[in-house]
């Protein structure tokens, strides 16, 4: 049997277009029978948080105090144009409005096609999270040697 392709996203940021940049790619790879990688780290580890809104979660003040800041999923802002927020409802409402999927149709889609969510331990220990703050999709918490072992021989993207 022939190895499958592989494709893996290191997901850096926490902004709205490149969270549907990545979920895009990463859905529209595993449909066509990809292997499927997906690596958050730092503002990315936003996207994948148990909790979508300002939760001050993790362990100290300062933990606590930016990832109130950083927000969760619900608050994720745009990269470019931002407008206080508004900018993603407004191009979440034009996705809807022209039958494209929203960020977090295009996160179940991925899940349900099989893609392999990772998030960075290094980050998480920085931020004061765990396993348990993320999504239970989440594959599991791991490092950089890790990643670098699950990409290997495939295509690497940075989000």
């Amino acid at each position: 049997m022939a190895n499958k392709k592989k494709f893996s996203i290191i997901v850096f940021s926490g902004d709205y277009d490149k969270a549907f940049a990545a979920f895009t790619l990463a859905s529209g790879a595993a449909a066509l029978n990809y292997e499927v990688n997906l690596f958050f780290t730092f503002f990315g580890l936003n996207i994948i948080k148990k909790q979508r809104g300002h939760k001050g979660l993790g362990d100290g003040f300062l933990s606590r105090f930016f990832n109130f800041l950083m927000g969760g999923r619900n608050n994720l802002p745009l990269s470019r144009l931002n407008f206080g927020g508004l900018s993603p409802i407004l191009l979440g409402g034009l996705a809807k409005k022209r039958n494209v999927a929203s960020v977090d149709e295009l996160i179940d889609a991925s899940i349900k096609l099989g893609v392999n969510l990772y998030a960075c331990e290094t980050a998480g220990v920085i931020l004061g999270l765990n396993k348990d703050d993320y999504i239970p999709e989440i594959k599991s918490v791991i490092g950089v040697a890790s990643f670098l072992e699950l990409q290997e021989g495939g295509q690497t993207l940075f989000i």
